[in-house]
């Protein structure tokens, strides 16, 4: 275990296996989480780990890789697939805690909140005024989603309690009875970003995706617009966002997620126009529990032979290399 999780996921882990955990501060090093891995059935990764192809030739004991998080940009998943190792994630659980954190985002930045609070503690507040701090109103605005997976649908639920006009692009369109229950439109992204008054980001990254928001992209968008990034950091240009924010050529951002993380831009540090957040859409209690004790089901039903829930190369399963692994250990698959 590359990290301490939830209790709940270890104690589960702990009743089948021997368990090792990093209780250090810092992130395991490549060079010792190879060495960790040569020796083990299985690790329990999170987002800030890189499982690259060194690591997964590390040995013939490791059968497989289990994410704690939905997304899994952080493991090569080919190169775990050709090497005979099951790649798992935790899907589904954070959905309804992080589309909270986005909406969130998407009210602070209109709304101007965390502006707020930096003048009211700076002493700065000496009474009402008519053009304080104004803001945006989202009731009524137009929302694009860019990615309309799970969290995009929770998203545009959320919306439509605004009476937002929802727009989104995604890769795959949703059936038309889906986008008349979301009351959402398919749009492509050219027209997404330059009619939305809030562009909330939710797609996975990809080759596709990275950088997709570039100045290019921001320069269409109105003078009025935000956008919010609880994806992926490199989804977004972070140089060419600070210029569009800087120049006013956008009203605002919120992102919690970055680029280089846990590196935060330095220019986007000085401007008052972006709301900054450590990674915390899921960090919710419940939310990170259950996401501890997925990756921890995950992993048992694979060490037991069995198809585990949330496999994200199932196709590994049937492999000669999988099976080799197995074997080499005295297991059964």
């Amino acid at each position: 275990m590359t990290r301490v999780i939830p209790q709940a996921g270890i104690d589960l882990l702990g009743r089948q296996a021997e368990v090792v955990v990093n209780d250090g501060d810092e992130p395991l090093s490549a060079e010792r989480l190879q060495e960790e891995a040569r020796r083990s059935d299985a690790v329990l990764t999170l987002l800030t780990d890189g499982v690259d192809a060194d690591l997964l030739r590390s040995g013939d004991r490791l059968k497989c890789i289990c994410n704690v998080a939905v997304g899994f940009d952080n493991i090569d998943v080919p190169a775990a697939t050709a090497a005979g190792i099951a790649v798992t994630n935790t899907p589904g659980v954070l959905t309804d805690t992080t589309a909270d954190f986005a909406f969130a985002l998407l009210m602070a930045i209109a709304r101007r909140v965390v502006e707020g609070d930096r003048y009211a503690r700076a002493g700065r507040y000496t009474g009402w005024g008519i053009q304080l701090l104004l803001g945006a109103d989202i009731t009524g605005a137009t929302l694009g989603i860019v990615g309309m997976g799970r969290i995009g649908q929770g998203m545009a639920k959320r919306a439509a309690g605004f009476d937002m006009t929802i727009l989104y692009s995604d890769e795959v369109r949703q059936p038309p009875e889906r986008e008349r229950e979301l009351n959402a439109r398919y749009v492509d992204l050219d027209e997404l970003f330059a009619v939305s008054d809030f562009v909330s980001l939710h797609t996975p990254l990809t080759p596709e995706t990275r950088h997709l928001v570039s100045w290019e992209r921001l320069n269409t968008m109105k003078p009025t617009a935000c956008i919010i990034n609880t994806s992926r950091g490199p989804v977004i240009n972070e140089p060419e966002l600070a210029r569009a924010l800087r120049e006013g050529r956008i009203a605002g951002a919120a992102l919690d997620v970055f680029e280089n993380e846990p590196a935060i831009y330095s220019d986007l540090l000085d401007l008052e126009n972006v709301i900054l957040t450590p990674h915390i859409a899921s960090a919710s209690v419940a939310t990170r529990t259950r996401m501890a004790t997925m990756a921890a089901e995950n992993c048992l039903a694979l060490l037991a032979g069995e198809r585990p829930p949330n496999i994200l190369n199932p196709e590994v399963l049937e492999s000669p290399q999988f099976r080799r692994r197995f074997e080499l250990t005295g297991a059964s698959a």
